[in-house]
């Protein structure tokens, strides 16, 4: 888990009132329309030395998604499947106000979130990551970076977590002797099983103005924000509310309307990457020429 506290920043006034009259006139600070994303960027088998990488670009918001697998033990309740782990991280030199220190809220949200999201729909199959029921099995730590901070965490995370997941490769097991499992990290062939694909959708509430993706600058004026996760299938998979504001049931059939519409969008775009592995394979170093 993150060890970055984070501090929001702060917002001019003249900066809050600008984004409202704008919003009122029907525009976006930055141009877009209320239900449209930000360009997306997609790189997987970023980090070669991982079992799964990705990194996407959303904007100017960068996160990047690393896979690890060991061998451990189930949890006593469930000895027939292996262990997904989300954790998240904030680097510091994401942003001038995130600074080292325990865990801060934000990091824990966007974790908890796209853990839900990944863990209702089962989205990996962990009954296949069993190696000796009941003693051992595989641990997937899912580790979440976000390396530049220009709002909207979790859409980036999720994708890129989908991403990294997809491309995950399952070390090869060179020998079992009792509890005793030796394997061999430079050897991945077998890809991590996945039943179904997610991404989430996060909709800013100003005033009665609803907008999809939210930037930083219109995160620190938002009334609310929901994020709702939606598989392959165009389910809703998960949801998480942020902010004091409540919201009307019509409000909030909306807000779901638009969410399926954009998530068939951003599925449209995790299918692009995933079906064309060789057009979009980089190194970090390369992205970040």
């Amino acid at each position: 888990m993150s060890i970055t506290p984070t501090k929001q920043p702060v917002i001019p006034r003249i900066k809050k009132e600008t984004i409202r009259k704008l919003l009122r006139r029907g525009e976006r600070i930055d141009g877009r329309r209320f239900e449209e994303y930000r360009p997306i960027k997609a790189y997987i088998n970023v980090v070669p030395k991982a079992e799964g990488s990705a990194l996407v670009r959303l904007g100017n918001t960068i996160v990047m998604t690393g896979v690890k697998l060991e061998v451990g033990t189930p949890f006593p309740d469930r000895p027939g499947e292996g262990v997904l782990q989300v954790n998240a991280e904030f680097v510091p030199l994401a942003s001038p106000t995130f600074e080292p220190g325990p865990p801060d809220e934000f990091a824990i949200e966007a974790a908890r979130v796209v853990d839900r999201c990944l863990r209702e729909p089962k989205a990996v199959k962990l009954d296949e990551l069993v190696i000796i029921p009941g003693k051992k099995v595989w641990l997937v730590f899912n580790d979440i970076y976000l390396l530049d901070h220009d709002g909207n965490i979790i859409d980036a995370g999720m994708m890129s977590s989908m991403l990294a997941l997809n491309n995950a490769r399952i070390p090869s097991i060179v020998s079992i002797e009792g509890d005793n499992i030796v394997i061999d990290k430079k050897v991945k062939e077998k890809p991590l099983g996945i039943n179904v694909n997610v991404v989430a959708v996060t909709i800013g509430l100003i005033d009665e103005y609803i907008l999809v993706d939210p930037t930083l600058e219109e995160e620190l004026v938002l009334d609310s924000k929901i994020t709702i996760g939606i598989d392959e299938n165009n389910r809703v998979v998960g949801i998480q509310k942020t902010g004091m504001r409540g919201i009307k049931p019509s409000t909030l059939e909306n807000i779901v309307d638009i969410a399926l519409k954009k998530g068939v969008e951003l599925h449209r775009v995790l299918g692009e990457v995933l079906n064309n592995p060789q057009q979009y394979s980089k190194t970090l170093a390369e992205i970040m020429k």
